[in-house]
């Protein structure tokens, strides 16, 4: 895989796009390529099931006219002038946006840092069908696994070559190595599934094939025999680090601006007010080297910078664009994201900043709780907070994981759990949204 392999042409073409636009009548305008080039094998039962890979590089180009924008798309084919007069005639047409533009010439990047988000690692087909069957015999070899569900590897690059009229003209791609397996453990009735994986930056950082599988078939032999626990409120609910990223996920979504702007966060008017528990930090953090979502500058040019979302428990920022701060009266923090021809704003590497304790001692704080593997269903709303969801895990007795536990479902409010939060010591900062263990008190639990 090769970083430059058409970034050059790409970004030239992109800047003769946003010539031609104006030349066509915008007062503005920013064309980006989004690329993607992915590689990936699929085993089942020691048989390759699928191999896959695809090459794309999508264009879109956004022009504004007055207050009035449109986007269009196109594939690398396309005719310049067609589309750049396509764009300018659709904003002419459309109605006015009070809010829609493009960054500040003030807030965009001249220069920005290496950080090391490719790896030329060059992984064939044959290395990953290896690697997924490797994945797959130890998950299988491992004493009361069944039957297997799957396994897969996969290699690809992704990247962002970015232009606009205000000066900006820019490229960067990253890549993406990754490893899965799911396995079946038990018989008939009392079958039970679970899982491993990684996803890396860099080929060499990715775990042992043989490790993950081997995870994966424990994690499942482990369920086998669930039991179901009486109802009850007031419980301990611990998540483990899998399931702790997911509440974390959720802080991210409350505090996204384009949320608060359209009034579907609960969090809409907690500025600057305690929303977790004291002494609780939410970092965010766009120029981590190596880091899983990290990213040189922002999908409008603009290089984002580490921030404290929330410091001791007190809401500081939101997740901002441009259009997005406008709308809320503020100034973007350079979290905008390109989705197809739109603007967002979203997380980079966010965290959960983690506890003193080690996982082994919050479980032993909780004396009797339940300690959540899986969670099944959508039932989370971000507009009330409510927070509803089948779950499976393992009932926690006198501060050890006594007996799996399934079909329960684990209801409260996330106001409420963000209040509750005790964060474990055991933090990977390699996945994009990183958290530790959590224990969130005075959930409650629907049993038998």
């Amino acid at each position: 895989m090769s970083e430059t392999i058409g970034s050059a042409s790409l970004l030239a073409r992109a800047e003769e796009l946003i010539d031609r636009a104006v030349k066509a009548g915008a007062d503005a305008a920013d064309a980006v390529v989004v690329r993607g080039r992915s590689r990936s094998v699929s085993v089942r039962l020691g048989k390759v099931e699928g191999t896959e890979a695809s090459e794309s590089d999508d264009f879109s180009l956004r022009v504004f006219v007055g207050k009035r924008v449109a986007s269009v798309s196109a594939n690398p084919g396309f005719d310049l002038q067609l589309l750049a007069e396509r764009a300018v005639a659709m904003a002419k047409a459309s109605p006015e946006d009070p809010f829609a533009s493009l960054a500040d010439p003030a807030d965009l990047a001249s220069t920005w840092p290496d950080l090391e988000l490719f790896d030329a690692t060059d992984v064939s087909s044959d290395e990953l069908t290896e690697a997924a069957l490797a994945m797959e015999a130890a998950a299988l070899a491992v004493a009361g696994v069944t039957n297997s569900s799957g396994a897969g590897a996969s290699a690809g690059m992704g990247g962002l070559v970015l232009a606009t009229s205000h000066g900006f003209s820019g490229a960067y791609s990253a890549t993406r190595f990754g490893r899965s397996v799911s396995v079946i453990a038990g018989e008939g009735t009392g079958m039970e599934r679970d899982y491993d994986y990684d996803s890396r930056l860099y080929f060499a950082d990715l775990r042992d094939a043989g490790d993950i599988g081997r995870t994966a078939g424990e994690r499942a032999v482990k369920r086998i025999g669930p039991r179901q626990v009486p109802t009850m409120k007031d419980v301990t609910v611990v998540f483990d680090p899998r399931m702790a990223r997911g509440i974390a996920g959720h802080i991210a979504g409350a505090i996204n601006g384009a949320s608060v702007a359209r009034k579907t966060s609960f969090l809409r008017d907690k500025m600057g007010k305690q929303v977790l528990k004291t002494g609780l930090r939410v970092t965010d953090d766009p120029l981590v080297v190596r880091g899983s979502s990290s990213r040189p500058f922002d999908g409008e040019g603009v290089t984002g910078k580490r921030l404290d979302m929330i410091e001791d428990g007190v809401l500081n920022h939101w997740f901002l664009s441009t259009s997005t701060a406008n709308e809320l009266g503020l100034h973007t923090n350079g979290r905008g994201v390109r989705g197809g021809t739109a603007v967002s704003p979203a997380c980079t590497n966010l965290a959960l900043e983690p506890g003193d304790m080690a996982p082994e001692d919050l479980i032993r704080s909780v004396g009797t709780g339940f300690y959540v593997t899986e969670l099944i269903g959508q039932g989370v709303n971000m507009v009330t907070g409510e927070y509803s969801r089948g779950a499976s895990g393992f009932w926690i007795e006198n501060g050890e994981l006594a007996y799996p536990v399934s079909e329960v479902t684990i209801a409260s409010n996330l106001a409420d759990m963000f209040m509750r939060i005790t964060p474990a010591s055991d933090i990977d900062r390699k996945f994009g949204v990183a958290a530790p263990t959590l224990a969130i008190e005075g959930m409650t639990l629907a049993g038998k």
